[in-house]
């Protein structure tokens, strides 16, 4: 990126006439492109920020200490995951395909809910008779658990595992002579996970009437929400994981907010009645897995609208195509890190004609500098005049001051993209290549940002070799600033994912092999 920002772009040149015109200082340029950059970061942010409506309505099921201690455990279990049944309350659920640890695979599996106090609790309120609670101990028979009250109404739970999808039926047999409700309600209930929310959203998301509302974990620690829809889910979500429940009934309430240190979110539906004589069957569905968009996608039907909650930020357009193509790319080659190399020669390979155009611009310019010098100090005094003669002589070499920007402009949206999809991608979080162990995570011997570094600035050192002297004070200032930009990058990068810093050290490395290319034509 800072090669199209040193003193030989057109871009910095007409900067630099215009410092000189006002005779002022390449810092204080500098300065204020730092100022308008946070500003318009922080006007976005809030811009682009969840405003929901809150609420002081209180939870329709507390959450209070209950003693288990009766309650016999079971465990469920798939090809995807574990997790341990006590009365209506599931928790430890274990992504037997995900290891704890991201950089060894023989660590233990990932585990949701399984912090002391987290579970998700499935149940029926009722009126009329008796429901099950968490203290009720059932009998279980071939997968069904069973429980009978002394009016006479059975309840029956039968729970089923698809994929990552945990259903729950439970069915109300009304033996009695009169007429009875009863009422589905879900919550989930765990600790807030606020040390995997940059750059990502993390807390709580709720699907009312077909739209996404979301809160994250401050706002839920200062305020309760309330939301009420035809049909819906709401849930947790992590920077990898979520947990989402969806109450199979029309009609429902559903809310979250905070209990001391622990965050509730739970759904209400609708009384069902139930006559003497009849049943009824109520199913409730719990997704507990990876925030990946094709096992969302098979979780959409049981949960519609599921598939939506993953966070693509502002260039979801550039997101998911990047995403495809790194899969597509690892399909063959077997290695994430091989996989963003791959890609990162293609898109340089796509955006050739631009970067070609931005080299012969910035040689042109190079040309025109004894001109432009000559011009700046002739009209010194008249900015006006000097502007004037300056596009005229962009006209004549029939080029632009932009020009040498393109490229930079159009690598800006795949940096933030490849940025996010290092971040929502479960896959990279655990992808391996040579000495890194998770391309999601910081290189932890910096050896990639120092690489990285170096490259650029071995990119900026050949397209200032040409230059020569500088003839223009504001310019020669500007170089000195830019020389420092490479070991600022550096730090920056130096935490940053690293899979992104492999992407801009190949992507230098390339632009470097273009450069040597083109002076070579003598184009």
């Amino acid at each position: 990126m800072v090669k199209y920002m040193n003193n030989n772009s057109g871009f910095q040149q007409w900067n630099a006439a215009k410092d000189a015109a006002q005779k002022k200082s390449p810092w204080m340029g500098f300065l204020w492109w730092v100022i308008l950059f946070v500003a318009a970061w922080w006007l976005m942010t809030w811009w682009m920020g969840p405003k929901p409506t809150q609420t002081d309505a209180e939870n329709a099921v507390a959450v209070e200490a209950v003693d288990l201690s009766a309650v016999p455990v079971t465990e469920i279990s798939s090809d995807n995951l574990t997790a341990d049944v006590q009365g209506l309350r599931i928790s430890n659920v274990e992504l037997l395909k995900y290891a704890s640890n991201a950089s060894e695979d023989n660590s233990a599996p990932v585990t949701l809910l399984g912090t002391e106090g987290a579970f998700a609790e499935i149940g029926l309120l009722s009126t009329g008779t008796t429901a099950p609670t968490a203290t009720t101990v059932w009998k279980n028979s071939d997968g069904v658990s069973t429980w009978r009250n002394s009016d006479g109404v059975s309840f029956s739970r039968t729970i089923t595992i698809n994929d990552y999808v945990i259903s729950v039926t439970d069915t109300v047999k009304n033996a009695s002579k009169k007429e009875i409700s009863v009422a589905p309600y879900a919550r989930i209930v765990r600790v807030n996970d606020m040390k995997s929310s940059a750059g990502v959203y993390t807390g709580s998301v709720a699907f009312v009437n077909s739209d996404l509302e979301h809160e994250d974990w401050p706002r839920i620690a200062k305020k309760s929400f309330a939301y009420s829809t035809t049909n819906g889910f709401i849930g947790f979500v992590d920077q990898y994981w979520e947990t989402v429940l969806s109450i199979n009934s029309p009609d429902q309430t559903m809310r979250v907010k905070a209990l001391g240190d622990m965050y509730q979110a739970d759904a209400a539906a609708n009384v069902v009645v139930v006559a003497p004589g009849a049943e009824q069957t109520i199913t409730t569905n719990l997704y507990v897995g990876p925030r990946d968009r094709n096992t969302l996608m098979n979780a959409d039907s049981f949960i519609s609208g599921i598939d939506q909650t993953v966070d693509y930020g502002w260039f979801w357009f550039f997101v998911r195509p990047i995403l495809w193509l790194l899969n597509v790319l690892n399909s063959f080659v077997m290695n994430y890190g091989v996989a963003i190399i791959i890609m990162t020669l293609l898109l340089r390979l796509a955006m050739w004609p631009l970067t070609r155009k931005s080299y012969v611009s910035m040689m042109a310019m190079q040309k025109m500098q004894p001109e432009m010098a000559r011009i700046q100090k002739l009209y010194a005094n008249d900015k006006a005049r000097m502007q004037m003669e300056m596009m005229r002589l962009y006209q004549t070499h029939k080029t632009s001051p932009m020009s040498g920007c393109l490229p930079m402009l159009i690598q800006i949206p795949i940096f933030f993209a490849l940025y996010k999809a290092l971040l929502i991608s479960v896959q990279m979080r655990s992808a391996h290549f040579l000495w890194i162990s998770d391309l999601a995570a910081m290189d932890p011997y910096f050896i990639l940002p120092v690489l990285m570094g170096l490259t650029m600035w071995f990119q900026q050192k050949l397209q200032t070799a040409s230059n020569g002297a500088q003839t223009n004070d504001a310019i020669a200032q500007t170089q000195k600033m830019m020389k420092w930009m490479p070991l600022l990058f550096t730090v920056m990068f130096a935490w940053m994912p690293a899979g992104l810093v492999l992407y801009w050290t190949v992507s230098n490395i390339f632009g470097i092999g273009q450069m040597y290319y083109i002076k070579r034509l003598g184009k």
